[in-house]
């Protein structure tokens, strides 16, 4: 292997209507997500915390580095949808976290979306209050 060439793990999660696009490379722990810091990106600490847990379960923090592609959604989906992809760029680095990551739920697809809009009702299941007068 070159000097320039660097080990590259790339993956690809989704969530609701996000997708994420995840490069993990040997590093110190920078997490760059859409050009901005992962810190600046997400507003919310728990979302923070969700992202990394895939990190921390496999005792990498601060080990990799992860730069994150995020498109469509919002702030929970991206979040569900970058956590999923560090998981699978961590099994694409080693075969062995796959268990630990599998028994933390952490490769597992959340398949949930938003449901419909049916007509006739102001949302997907809401109706419009009964008036008997």
């Amino acid at each position: 292997m070159a000097k320039s060439e660097k080990l590259i793990y790339a993956a690809v999660g989704r969530r609701k209507s996000s997708v994420c696009r995840v490069f993990l490379t040997p590093g110190e722990g920078k997490m760059i997500v859409n050009g901005h810091e992962a810190k600046e990106y997400f507003p919310l600490e728990t979302l923070i915390t969700d992202i990394s847990q895939p990190l921390k379960v496999t005792n990498n923090i601060g080990k990799y580095d992860v730069k994150a592609n995020i498109v469509g959604g919002g702030f929970s989906g991206q979040a569900g949808a970058l956590r999923l992809a560090i998981a699978r760029a961590l099994v694409k680095a080693s075969e062995d976290y796959k268990k630990v990551l599998r028994a933390n739920g952490l490769l597992t697809v959340d398949s949930r979306v938003v449901e419909r809009k049916k007509y006739g009702l102001r949302k997907a299941r809401k109706d419009s209050q009964f008036s008997k007068r």
